[in-house]
């Protein structure tokens, strides 16, 4: 079963898409390139396709969970101008369209500590172009912000699903130590050009508990039939701390954008 089973609809409308600097660099790679390619692993619901739509005219959405393939191809599959490829499965187990297919710009968003990390890299440089660029990136969650609200919740998390963080209905998340910068300085992809965004996130109470059902840390299923509960005490946990109506999150965007 997915780590994400059941929380598609309420990633799609409550994850937060990628800042716009982030949108300008990763465009900037391909803007001497004619008919660029893009090639998103663990794509999600597609907000990078969709954020990058413009700059690209293939692009080709790997994403192995079913409900949010289904949301991705519900906001990509409508595009003009640009051709669309889904392939419903695992990044390590991507397979190119075609023999001589090549990927000007691989993207990988929140989702690189899911994969075997070795082995997605070493599919990548068979199929990355000559002098495309990897780029890894993501900003941590909820759960790993360090605010006064959002320390109570993860507490109140933690009381009703244990204090190790969940990852799915079955399992629970496990830490990678190692900075990505050095995982990705260790393959053929070693030329790391790092930058760091900040980000002030506005949320709403109820914004907070949409995201939390889009995770694989606290969704819906999670809590069985406590639920209710929870979310009537977070809801008041929540409004006790928001400023009219409103939590900030700080946060720090990373993008990795690596080269041979």
């Amino acid at each position: 079963m997915s780590k994400f089973e059941g929380t598609a609809r309420y990633y799609a409308a409550y994850r937060p898409g990628i800042p716009e600097e982030a949108v300008s660099l990763l465009t900037s790679t391909v803007h001497d390139i004619a008919s660029p390619t893009l090639l998103d692993l663990g794509s999600g619901t597609g907000q990078v396709p969709l954020a990058l739509r413009e700059a690209f005219a293939e692009i080709d959405v790997v994403e192995a969970d079913a409900g949010m393939m289904a949301e991705a191809k519900a906001a990509l599959a409508p595009l003009t101008g640009l051709a669309v490829r889904f392939h419903h499965v695992r990044a390590e187990d991507f397979t190119p369209p075609t023999p001589m297919w090549k990927a000007d710009l691989v993207t990988i968003c929140r989702a690189f500590h899911w994969m075997d990390q070795e082995k997605v890299l070493s599919l990548l440089n068979e199929c990355t172009a000559p002098g495309g660029a990897v780029v890894v990136m993501g900003d941590g969650s909820l759960w790993t912000a360090r605010t006064v609200w959002t320390d109570a919740l993860r507490a109140l998390i933690q009381e009703y699903l244990g204090a190790q963080r969940r990852a799915g209905q079955n399992s629970t998340y496990a830490v990678h130590d190692r900075p990505y910068a050095e995982v990705l300085g260790e393959s053929a992809f070693a030329r790391v050009e790092e930058h760091r965004i900040d980000v002030r996130r506005p949320w709403s109470p109820e914004a907070v508990l949409g995201y939390l059902a889009s995770t694989s840390f606290a969704a819906r299923p999670l809590f069985g039939d406590r639920w209710a509960e929870f979310e009537t005490q977070a809801l008041e946990l929540l409004r006790e701390h928001a400023q009219g109506d409103v939590l900030i999150e700080p946060a720090v965007f990373t993008v990795l954008i690596c080269r041979r």
